[in-house]
């Protein structure tokens, strides 16, 4: 098998699907998160029986999932499980460049550590709110919220440790405390955080390279390998300079034509995309924005878009008759899926 279909195998893109959301975020480890739809996308790609809706249930009743500013400090799904080692671990080399991006907004930092306790008060008396409505208890309270102070402020709310995006309240994803959130768990050494890390990693992802896990998890290249060292008893040394679990499954064939959605996974785990991408990534990836696209025997064949509840296919070259259709068919499945059918 070639490692495209090891990676998709990984990725539970090919073979048995999973049956709930909270074992998509397991295997993966952490999801793309700033883009919503994108996220549930992702776990719907991946899984069989689950829809839009049990995913908010996840976030809101069970408190199973959630997303939060974590690797290269990007909003991520992750499992609550995984949160506090996951958070411990890729935060600390964000806190600098929050302070910066503070400043440019005109918040310095005793302004900043005034509103950060101001939004854990509000939380605290009040319980999980939406950006909106903590936007206005800032802005009552005199705190400068205009441009993207705002996001900012929680984003350095998020970094330590205090907030989380948890519930749904209606359409909106609402932060909460940490501490009345989730339970209370253990600090996790730091080395075996990295060697849960390489593990979970690879688990989602492999056959991967050191380079390819620091990329995704945001940190530097001593850490990955310190991760992979940790766990070099369970790993195979391929001889194609990759790494992977010696415990994986046997790769299953390439998975039936499907449309995967916006920032997704399949894109964001390796230092290289080009083998799924060929020559179609300027039509996918723009800046920092990844469209949702077609996948075609593991490899992009092209876009697509919602216009209003029409699901519209857009192929850079021609479809064979069974793929165009198949893809109609997944595309019935994702609309059905957002609850548009």
């Amino acid at each position: 098998m070639t490692v495209l279909s090891e990676r998709l195998t990984a990725q539970l893109l090919a073979g048995a699907p999973a049956h709930d959301a909270v074992a998509v975020a397991q295997r993966l480890l952490a999801i793309q998160g700033q883009d919503p739809r994108g996220a549930r996308l992702a776990i719907r790609a991946r899984s069989e029986g689950v829809d839009a809706a049990e995913i908010d249930r996840e976030l809101t009743e069970r408190r199973s999932l959630l997303i939060t500013w974590l690797n290269r400090g990007t909003l991520h799904l992750v499992a609550s499980e995984d949160y506090a080692w996951l958070h411990a671990l890729t935060t600390p080399p964000l806190r600098t460049s929050s302070a910066t991006r503070l400043a440019q907004e005109g918040i310095g930092p005793d302004p900043a550590r005034r509103a950060v306790k101001l939004i854990e008060r509000r939380l605290a008396d009040e319980g999980p709110l939406t950006r909106e409505a903590l936007g206005e208890r800032l802005q009552t309270a005199g705190v400068p919220t205009a441009g993207q102070a705002l996001v900012h402020l929680l984003y350095r709310a998020a970094i330590d440790g205090l907030i989380v995006r948890g519930p749904m309240i209606g359409r909106r994803h609402a932060y909460a405390l940490v501490a009345d959130w989730l339970p209370r768990s253990r600090p996790v050494p730091r080395d075996r955080a990295l060697a849960e890390l390489a593990r979970r990693y690879l688990e989602g992802h492999g056959p991967a390279n050191d380079r390819d896990l620091a990329r995704w998890a945001g940190l530097p290249l001593r850490d990955a390998r310190a991760g992979l060292q940790a766990i070099a008893s369970e790993l195979h040394q391929r001889p194609d300079g990759l790494v992977d679990l010696v415990r994986r499954p046997p790769a299953a064939t390439l998975p039936p034509p499907r449309l995967l959605g916006n920032f997704e996974p399949l894109l964001l785990g390796w230092a290289s995309r080009a083998e799924i991408l060929g020559d179609h990534e300027a039509r996918v990836v723009t800046g920092g924005m990844f469209r949702g696209f077609a996948l075609v025997r593991g490899r992009c064949v092209g876009g697509w878009r919602l216009a209003g509840k029409d699901l519209l296919i857009e192929p850079s070259g021609g479809l064979g008759p069974a793929h165009a259709a198949a893809l109609e068919r997944d595309a019935q499945a994702l609309r059905r899926f957002l609850g548009l059918a």
